[in-house]
């Protein structure tokens, strides 16, 4: 007995469809992860090559708040200067009377942050400084950020039952001692 050939299945017209939707999906995936996303997915949408992989946060440079600056004032010493703001990350050898401090903070792979300040000498005292706007101090930030976030205590008052247990044993030994707030 003779075998016929099998022909090749027929696929319907909505199978094919489907097929064809998924190799250009299965295309479209394959080279965007070539790519990069960029734009206004940057802030919320992570890198797809990015999931399960730690990047450090890194601060590099010097960092300058507010009130460092505030303490500079003009005819200051280099030694001075070095004192209030620290040793610059560049100084050149072309230009000795300018120092330039230089900070960038890096949060996973992402640049968040960049901010640069010059310091200018004249006959070694300080001339004129320019730069960046700083952030407020680290001790006012903190100090706003308690404010904000720590309710008023509703306890505060309350001495509690230890309390109101010692209060009475002082009433009972003096009658006229005063209740513990």
């Amino acid at each position: 007995m003779r075998m016929k050939p099998k022909a090749p299945p027929v696929i319907s017209g909505s199978l094919a469809i489907v097929r064809n939707s998924l190799l250009v999906a299965f295309a479209a995936v394959a080279v965007a992860g070539c790519s990069t996303v960029t734009g206004t997915f940057d802030t919320w949408m992570p890198y797809i090559s990015q999931f399960g992989i730690y990047k450090l946060d890194v601060n590099q440079g010097n960092f300058l708040s507010q009130d460092m600056v505030e303490k500079l004032k003009e005819g200051q010493t280099k030694q001075q200067v070095r004192l209030v703001l620290g040793t610059p990350l560049i100084t050149s050898v072309f230009r000795d009377n300018r120092w330039d401090y230089q900070y960038e903070y890096w949060k996973n792979g992402r640049l968040q942050t960049r901010r640069q300040f010059s310091v200018y000498f004249k006959d070694d005292l300080l001339s004129r400084w320019e730069g960046d706007e700083m952030p407020k101090s680290v001790q006012e930030l903190n100090r706003t950020a308690a404010i904000r976030q720590l309710p008023d205590d509703p306890f505060g008052e309350d001495a509690g039952f230890v309390g109101k247990i010692i209060d009475w044993f002082n009433r009972l030994r003096d009658p006229a001692a005063q209740p513990v707030p």
